[in-house]
């Protein structure tokens, strides 16, 4: 065979049933290689051990395989789901992966429409008038929630429209509570005016009603409903409400024929487009709720040539286009947790099996149809032009990426053994007049800022203001342990290809003192100094290792990478340093700890002496003046500040 295995692992794989079920590969260092499914786990598993596959990605992966994991199931559907949960949770290096970004957000009515409403109204109470908001997060049955919606700006979008049509509150009940007349949005026909008792709560909440109406594409019978309304009020001679009424038909007339796509057929579905090129895909999801189109949303997988690469190993099996891979797997990953609508509409011909693995999990009657008609087919060329755009900007946007990290590399000698790997790290200090002092450690790698990987540091013990020291502080701190670990032989530790210092040659001569003292290589360490008159573009490189200095032109692609980097640790620093500063301004943590205050008092306190230096300032007798602070508590906060 082309690769050793242990005899552990290759008897395992013998003695695999022929049955459906999971498998999962580990490497030496116990990380999840791929999870993969299989009808007859035996015939599927051995085809990896029993092949020459070279220098293939498939070599590549079976080369790693340590160790194995297998569960079997009831059935190929049960494994379907099975796998791609593993996949979702588990993040393995060779599977096709979406981020699981699914936080969706909804249009909320609160209340549940059940509230018994009083037959006089007195004052106005917000439980009887349910309140129209953007929401995101956790669904809860005591409210009413219409989407998800593929973006915020079109839940907001509908929420006009309801303002518009149906004049639904949108303020806040503390709000609601505290008006004595009505607010602007009522002097624009955008509300009703429950608040000040302008609208009764029957009238209101058949507002409500017809909103939700709206909202679950039921048109046709809400404007039916309407105009039988409108008739009634004129036969009683209720010329006003007629005219409200008519003028609400008209508004949902208006808005009706503003739709670019809609339909009286199809209240709810998800149309998918996938489109693959460079080795990058794009799904572009677009959803219409309530038979309105709301707009789309493009999501990016990795892993795309890996994944390709494991197909066809069976003998007789015939490879799967990749388009199909990609959103088979989108399918299987992204309802996991989400709801999902009674009807696809798909760019490719997807599996019936995954589509009836879908209807099992999630309870729902779910079809898929490939090639629709009439406007089904015009949703579909908009997806698949939305996913065209996308994969053409995601491509150009990484292609500038990675000529910026080429030229970088090139213009500083580095020579990684692979340039997605090419690792930067910048360092900035931030203070204001010596107070709050925060370094900032800003990650580069792939290509792109990895913001999790991001770091900051409160530096102590250091004069206010002197940066050096808290250069020295923070490099000291950030590479002591990897130097260790280096010295130790440490296969897994390993420096930063570049360490960049947002500085001249002062703060570059305290990177080299550290980098000396912990026997690291000097020639990592940069300097960003600041062209004259500070201008950007003209900054020049300093090196620790004695190399000239080095202008690389404000044109450089080099440059900008520099400049990103640098630019992306200040900016870092600054926001953490203002937090810290606002944390002391605003008393801290020192007030918070006395016995006795809490929020409320903590407040007053700090309103009336305007800040924690100046309660600090106060004497016994001041404090005690605050509401709330008797003589007692005057003089506990005074010996605890003191």
């Amino acid at each position: 065979m082309p690769h050793t295995h242990d005899e552990t692992l290759l008897a395992q794989v013998a003695a695999l049933p022929a049955l459906p079920g999971v498998y999962r590969y580990f490497d030496a260092q116990e990380q999840l290689l791929y999870v993969g499914k299989a009808l007859n786990l035996k015939r599927r598993v051995s085809s990896y051990f029993q092949k020459d596959h070279g220098g293939t990605r498939i070599g590549h992966m079976v080369s790693k395989i340590a160790r194995m994991e297998t569960t079997v199931v009831r059935s190929e559907a049960e494994a379907l789901l099975l796998e791609n949960n593993l996949i979702k949770t588990q993040h393995p290096r060779f599977n096709i992966l979406f981020r699981d970004d699914k936080s969706y957000p909804y249009l909320k009515l609160s209340g549940n429409g059940r509230t018994p409403l009083p037959a006089v109204v007195t004052a106005p109470e917000a439980q009887h008038y349910p309140r129209v908001a953007y929401y995101r997060g956790a669904v809860e049955k005591k409210h009413r929630y219409f989407g998800p919606f593929p973006s915020a700006w079109a839940v907001k979008e509908s929420i006009q429209l309801i303002q518009k049509v149906f004049r639904l509150r949108t303020c806040e009940d503390t709000v609601f509570a505290n008006r004595t007349r009505p607010c602007l949005l009522f002097q624009i026909k955008r509300c009703s005016g429950p608040c000040v008792n302008l609208i009764s709560p029957q009238a209101y909440k058949a507002d409500v009603q017809h909103a939700e109406q709206f909202l679950r594409g039921e048109t046709t019978e809400l404007m039916r409903e309407m105009e039988a309304r409108m008739m009634m009020h004129a036969e009683k001679l209720e010329f006003e409400q007629a005219a409200e009424v008519r003028n609400q038909l008209a508004a949902l007339s208006k808005v009706l024929h503003q739709q670019a796509v809609d339909t009286v057929t199809d209240t709810d579905a998800d149309i998918l487009a996938v489109r693959v090129q460079g080795g990058r895909a794009c799904v572009n999801l677009a959803m219409v709720r309530g038979g309105r189109h709301l707009g789309d949303r493009p999501y990016f997988p990795t892993h795309v040539d890996d994944a390709q690469a494991l197909q066809g190993l069976e003998e007789g099996e015939v490879a799967r286009p990749v388009e199909v891979q990609v959103l088979e797997a989108f399918l299987a990953q992204h309802y996991i947790g989400v709801p999902v609508p009674p009807l696809l509409i798909v760019s490719e011909p997807v599996d019936k099996l995954l589509i009836a693995a879908l209807t099992e999990q999630t309870g729902v009657k779910i079809s898929a149809i490939h090639q629709p008609r009439e406007h089904r087919r015009a949703w579909l060329e908009m997806a698949e032009k939305n996913a065209d755009l996308q994969l053409a900007r995601l491509l150009a946007e990484e292609g500038s990426q990675q000529a910026r990290t080429r030229a970088l590399a090139e213009a500083l000698d580095l020579a990684p053994d692979d340039l997605d790997q090419l690792h930067i790290e910048c360092f900035d200090i931030s203070h204001t007049s010596g107070e709050a002092t925060q370094a900032s450690c800003v990650v580069f790698r792939q290509h792109k800022m990895q913001s999790s990987e991001y770091r900051r540091y409160n530096i102590e013990g250091i004069t206010g203001g002197d940066d050096y020291a808290a250069m020295r502080q923070v490099l000291t701190r950030r590479y002591g342990k990897l130097a260790e670990a280096l010295r130790t032989g440490d296969g897994n530790a390993r420096l930063p290809d570049l360490v960049l210092i947002d500085g001249g040659k002062g703060q570059v001569a305290m990177a080299r003192e550290v980098f000396t003292d912990l026997g690291l290589d000097l020639s990592r360490i940069v300097g960003v100094e600041k062209g004259e008159g500070r201008k950007v573009g003209l900054e020049e490189l300093v090196f620790a290792d004695g190399r000239e200095k080095v202008y690389l032109g404000k044109d450089s692609a080099a440059l900008m990478l520099v400049a990103q980097i640098r630019d992306e640790a200040h900016r870092f620093a600054i926001t953490g340093m203002r937090a810290q500063r606002a944390k002391v301004r605003v008393g801290g943590s020192r007030i918070e700890e006395i016995p006795g205050i809490g929020p409320r008092k903590r407040a007053r306190l700090l309103q009336r002496f305007g800040g924690v230096r100046g309660v600090e300032a106060a004497s016994v007798e001041d404090l005690a003046q605050v509401e709330g602070i008797s003589q007692e508590l005057a003089e506990a906060i005074y010996q605890a500040l003191h």
